[in-house]
Protein backbone atom coordinates (compact mmCIF):
# COMPACT_ATOMS: atom_id res chain seq x y z
CA UNK A 1 0.00 0.00 0.00
CA UNK A 2 1.32 3.08 -0.99
CA UNK A 3 0.84 6.00 1.74
CA UNK A 4 1.58 9.78 0.78
CA UNK A 5 3.83 11.61 2.94
CA UNK A 6 3.86 15.97 3.17
CA UNK A 7 6.57 17.76 4.46
CA UNK A 8 5.45 19.57 8.06
CA UNK A 9 5.44 23.17 7.82
CA UNK A 10 7.74 24.89 9.71
CA UNK A 11 6.50 27.62 12.33
CA UNK A 12 8.47 30.90 11.20
CA UNK A 13 10.83 32.17 13.74
CA UNK A 14 8.12 35.14 14.61
CA UNK A 15 6.16 32.57 15.90
CA UNK A 16 7.78 31.07 18.29
CA UNK A 17 9.08 34.75 19.70
CA UNK A 18 5.62 35.06 20.33
CA UNK A 19 4.58 31.69 21.96
CA UNK A 20 7.04 33.08 24.25
CA UNK A 21 6.17 36.56 24.50
CA UNK A 22 2.74 34.92 25.60
CA UNK A 23 3.95 32.98 28.11
CA UNK A 24 5.94 35.62 29.66
CA UNK A 25 3.24 38.25 29.61
CA UNK A 26 1.20 35.34 31.59
CA UNK A 27 4.03 34.39 34.28
CA UNK A 28 4.82 37.71 34.79
CA UNK A 29 1.75 39.23 35.96
CA UNK A 30 1.75 41.94 32.99
CA UNK A 31 -1.53 43.90 32.60
CA UNK A 32 -2.74 46.60 30.23
CA UNK A 33 -0.39 49.72 30.26
CA UNK A 34 2.72 47.49 31.58
CA UNK A 35 5.87 47.65 29.03
CA UNK A 36 7.52 45.02 27.89
CA UNK A 37 10.94 44.09 27.46
CA UNK A 38 13.50 46.15 25.14
CA UNK A 39 14.21 44.22 21.59
CA UNK A 40 17.79 44.09 22.88
CA UNK A 41 17.17 42.57 26.09
CA UNK A 42 14.61 39.89 24.58
CA UNK A 43 16.91 39.61 21.49
CA UNK A 44 19.68 38.56 23.72
CA UNK A 45 17.76 36.29 25.93
CA UNK A 46 15.83 34.19 22.74
CA UNK A 47 19.31 34.14 20.69
CA UNK A 48 17.53 35.61 18.38
CA UNK A 49 18.08 38.71 16.22
CA UNK A 50 16.38 41.82 16.66
CA UNK A 51 14.70 41.97 13.31
CA UNK A 52 13.10 38.43 13.91
CA UNK A 53 11.97 40.51 17.93
CA UNK A 54 10.67 42.95 15.57
CA UNK A 55 8.68 40.98 13.13
CA UNK A 56 6.95 39.37 16.25
CA UNK A 57 6.17 42.85 17.87
CA UNK A 58 4.53 44.08 14.42
CA UNK A 59 2.19 41.14 14.81
CA UNK A 60 0.97 42.19 18.08
CA UNK A 61 0.47 45.69 17.13
CA UNK A 62 -1.30 44.60 13.80
CA UNK A 63 -3.87 42.41 16.32
CA UNK A 64 -4.42 45.57 18.75
CA UNK A 65 -2.40 44.07 21.79
CA UNK A 66 0.40 46.34 22.07
CA UNK A 67 0.80 49.63 21.19
CA UNK A 68 4.74 51.17 19.75
CA UNK A 69 5.59 54.40 21.28
CA UNK A 70 8.68 55.23 19.42
CA UNK A 71 11.52 56.13 22.08
CA UNK A 72 9.34 55.13 24.83
CA UNK A 73 8.92 51.27 23.61
CA UNK A 74 6.25 48.83 23.70
CA UNK A 75 2.98 48.10 26.04
CA UNK A 76 0.30 46.14 26.71
CA UNK A 77 -3.33 47.22 25.12
CA UNK A 78 -4.94 44.40 26.70
CA UNK A 79 -4.04 42.18 29.42
CA UNK A 80 -2.56 38.79 27.82
CA UNK A 81 -1.30 38.10 24.47
CA UNK A 82 -4.16 36.01 23.33
CA UNK A 83 -3.64 35.85 19.57
CA UNK A 84 -5.58 35.19 16.32
CA UNK A 85 -3.98 32.32 14.47
CA UNK A 86 -1.79 33.62 12.07
CA UNK A 87 -2.88 31.95 9.23
CA UNK A 88 -6.62 33.81 9.56
CA UNK A 89 -4.19 37.40 9.77
CA UNK A 90 -2.65 36.34 6.80
CA UNK A 91 -6.06 35.87 5.02
CA UNK A 92 -7.23 39.13 6.26
CA UNK A 93 -4.65 40.68 4.77
CA UNK A 94 -4.85 39.27 1.54
CA UNK A 95 -8.42 40.15 1.25
CA UNK A 96 -8.36 43.63 2.90
CA UNK A 97 -7.44 45.27 -0.20
CA UNK A 98 -10.17 44.13 -1.90
CA UNK A 99 -12.35 45.14 0.72
CA UNK A 100 -11.41 48.50 0.73
CA UNK A 101 -11.69 48.89 -3.21
CA UNK A 102 -15.17 47.85 -2.93
CA UNK A 103 -15.90 50.04 0.06
CA UNK A 104 -14.56 53.34 -1.90
CA UNK A 105 -16.67 52.50 -5.30
CA UNK A 106 -19.82 52.16 -2.88
CA UNK A 107 -19.85 54.17 -0.19
CA UNK A 108 -18.33 57.30 -2.25
CA UNK A 109 -21.82 56.62 -4.74
CA UNK A 110 -23.83 56.46 -1.83
CA UNK A 111 -22.67 59.74 0.14
CA UNK A 112 -23.25 61.59 -3.46
CA UNK A 113 -26.59 60.29 -3.14
CA UNK A 114 -27.30 60.79 0.22
CA UNK A 115 -26.56 64.78 -0.04
CA UNK A 116 -29.31 64.46 -3.21
CA UNK A 117 -31.69 62.38 -1.56
CA UNK A 118 -31.60 62.26 1.43
CA UNK A 119 -34.57 62.52 4.11
CA UNK A 120 -35.56 64.46 7.17
CA UNK A 121 -35.92 60.63 8.59
CA UNK A 122 -32.07 60.21 7.10
CA UNK A 123 -30.71 63.27 8.65
CA UNK A 124 -32.06 62.22 12.15
CA UNK A 125 -30.62 58.68 11.90
CA UNK A 126 -26.99 60.15 10.84
CA UNK A 127 -27.11 62.37 14.22
CA UNK A 128 -27.31 59.87 16.17
CA UNK A 129 -25.60 57.32 14.76
CA UNK A 130 -22.79 60.00 15.17
CA UNK A 131 -24.17 61.00 19.12
CA UNK A 132 -23.83 57.16 19.85
CA UNK A 133 -19.81 57.81 18.42
CA UNK A 134 -19.48 60.71 19.91
CA UNK A 135 -20.18 59.16 23.36
CA UNK A 136 -17.91 56.61 22.62
CA UNK A 137 -14.85 57.94 21.86
CA UNK A 138 -15.08 60.34 24.49
CA UNK A 139 -15.51 57.24 27.12
CA UNK A 140 -12.14 55.86 25.37
CA UNK A 141 -13.74 53.78 23.11
CA UNK A 142 -13.05 52.63 19.36
CA UNK A 143 -16.79 54.02 18.73
CA UNK A 144 -17.35 50.75 16.30
CA UNK A 145 -21.37 50.56 16.92
CA UNK A 146 -21.82 54.51 16.14
CA UNK A 147 -19.52 54.00 13.14
CA UNK A 148 -21.31 50.80 11.55
CA UNK A 149 -24.78 52.97 12.16
CA UNK A 150 -23.44 56.35 10.38
CA UNK A 151 -22.40 54.19 7.41
CA UNK A 152 -26.06 52.25 7.65
CA UNK A 153 -27.33 55.65 7.76
CA UNK A 154 -25.22 56.74 4.80
CA UNK A 155 -26.38 53.52 2.24
CA UNK A 156 -30.05 54.45 3.90
CA UNK A 157 -30.20 57.90 2.74
CA UNK A 158 -28.73 57.30 -0.94
CA UNK A 159 -31.76 55.55 -1.37
CA UNK A 160 -30.53 52.88 -3.92
CA UNK A 161 -31.73 49.34 -3.69
CA UNK A 162 -28.95 47.87 -5.21
CA UNK A 163 -26.18 50.05 -3.83
CA UNK A 164 -27.93 48.23 -0.31
CA UNK A 165 -27.61 44.86 -1.85
CA UNK A 166 -24.01 45.24 -2.14
CA UNK A 167 -23.33 46.80 1.17
CA UNK A 168 -24.84 43.74 2.67
CA UNK A 169 -23.34 41.59 1.01
CA UNK A 170 -19.47 42.70 2.06
CA UNK A 171 -21.11 44.11 5.33
CA UNK A 172 -18.74 41.24 7.37
CA UNK A 173 -15.50 41.83 5.39
CA UNK A 174 -16.30 46.19 6.21
CA UNK A 175 -17.09 45.32 9.78
CA UNK A 176 -13.68 43.67 10.01
CA UNK A 177 -11.98 46.54 7.60
CA UNK A 178 -13.90 48.70 10.37
CA UNK A 179 -12.38 47.11 13.28
CA UNK A 180 -9.18 46.63 11.99
CA UNK A 181 -8.80 50.62 11.01
CA UNK A 182 -10.14 52.03 14.61
CA UNK A 183 -7.88 50.07 16.41
CA UNK A 184 -4.83 51.84 15.10
CA UNK A 185 -3.78 54.58 17.79
CA UNK A 186 -5.68 57.99 17.61
CA UNK A 187 -7.45 56.91 14.90
CA UNK A 188 -11.11 56.69 16.21
CA UNK A 189 -11.22 60.57 17.21
CA UNK A 190 -9.97 61.20 13.83
CA UNK A 191 -12.65 58.56 12.49
CA UNK A 192 -15.35 61.04 14.04
CA UNK A 193 -14.11 64.36 12.67
CA UNK A 194 -14.47 62.41 9.28
CA UNK A 195 -17.83 61.56 9.73
CA UNK A 196 -19.05 64.89 11.18
CA UNK A 197 -17.29 66.02 7.70
CA UNK A 198 -19.72 63.73 5.50
CA UNK A 199 -22.65 64.44 7.37
CA UNK A 200 -21.92 67.87 7.06
CA UNK A 201 -22.27 67.47 3.00
CA UNK A 202 -25.55 65.29 3.51
CA UNK A 203 -26.84 68.00 5.08
CA UNK A 204 -25.79 70.63 3.23
CA UNK A 205 -26.76 68.89 -0.47
CA UNK A 206 -23.34 69.36 -1.36
CA UNK A 207 -23.16 66.02 -3.23
CA UNK A 208 -19.14 66.72 -4.34
CA UNK A 209 -18.17 67.73 -0.86
CA UNK A 210 -19.51 64.63 0.11
CA UNK A 211 -17.96 62.01 -2.10
CA UNK A 212 -14.94 64.36 -1.46
CA UNK A 213 -15.10 63.51 2.32
CA UNK A 214 -16.06 60.18 1.85
CA UNK A 215 -13.41 59.46 -0.19
CA UNK A 216 -10.47 60.66 2.34
CA UNK A 217 -12.45 58.71 4.85
CA UNK A 218 -12.29 55.84 3.24
CA UNK A 219 -8.43 56.51 2.57
CA UNK A 220 -7.47 57.02 5.94
CA UNK A 221 -9.48 53.24 6.47
CA UNK A 222 -7.11 52.08 4.41
CA UNK A 223 -4.08 52.91 6.27
CA UNK A 224 -3.16 50.33 8.22
CA UNK A 225 -0.42 48.87 9.91
CA UNK A 226 -1.75 45.01 8.85
CA UNK A 227 -1.14 46.00 4.96
CA UNK A 228 2.21 46.95 6.11
CA UNK A 229 3.49 43.47 7.88
CA UNK A 230 4.96 41.03 5.53
CA UNK A 231 4.15 37.60 6.63
CA UNK A 232 6.68 35.54 4.97
CA UNK A 233 9.58 37.43 6.46
CA UNK A 234 11.06 35.63 9.14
Amino acid sequence: MSVSLHQVPRARLYEQILAQLREYVAEAGLTTGDRLPSERYLAEQLGVSRASIKQAIVVLEVQGLVEIRHGGGTFLRQDSLTMEPISTLVERRRRLPDVLDAREALETKAAELAALRRTADDLTALEAALETMRTDVAEGGLGEDGDRRFHAAVTTAAHSELIAEFMHEISEQVAESRHESLQQPDRPARSLAQHERIAAAVREQDSQSAVTAMREHIATVSRVRLLSWNPEQQ
